[in-house]
């Protein structure tokens, strides 16, 4: 049975989605723009922060239904430049331990409010 997911800690939806899905034990997160809930802007412009605010979001997304970040399976990354990767990479590797979840990442053409990253995940 398919049950929303809402939380004020993190940005609300800004179009016809749900911030996250439950599905049995699963959670399908959408994608996460680096929008701070407090402020409805990006943290900054570097892309290490908006990788951490993104995260964050992920983070109280799950939070909201008793889930931490270690039952996350799959990730997302969608990057405005790849070249972004390793800075990128330096705080993604903060939220997640061994084992890893599996994960793409792509450079995209562009990005709502011209974020430099969003960040989808599924949890179990």
């Amino acid at each position: 049975m398919k049950v929303p997911v809402i939380t004020q800690n993190a940005p609300a939806a800004i179009g016809p989605y749900s911030q996250a899905v439950k599905d049995g034990d699963l959670i399908f997160v959408s994608g996460q723009l680096p929008i701070d809930p407090a402020t409805g802007q990006f943290p900054s412009e570097e892309i290490k922060e908006q990788t951490r605010m993104s995260l964050e979001n992920v983070k109280h997304i799950l939070a909201q239904e008793g889930y931490d970040m270690s039952r996350v399976v799959k990730t997302t990354v969608l990057l405005k430049d790849i070249a972004d990767f390793a800075e990128m990479n330096e705080i993604y590797k903060l939220y997640f331990s061994e084992p890893y979840p599996a994960r793409s990442a792509f450079q995209v053409a562009a990005l709502p409010k011209n974020a430099g990253i969003e960040i989808e995940v599924i949890a179990k």
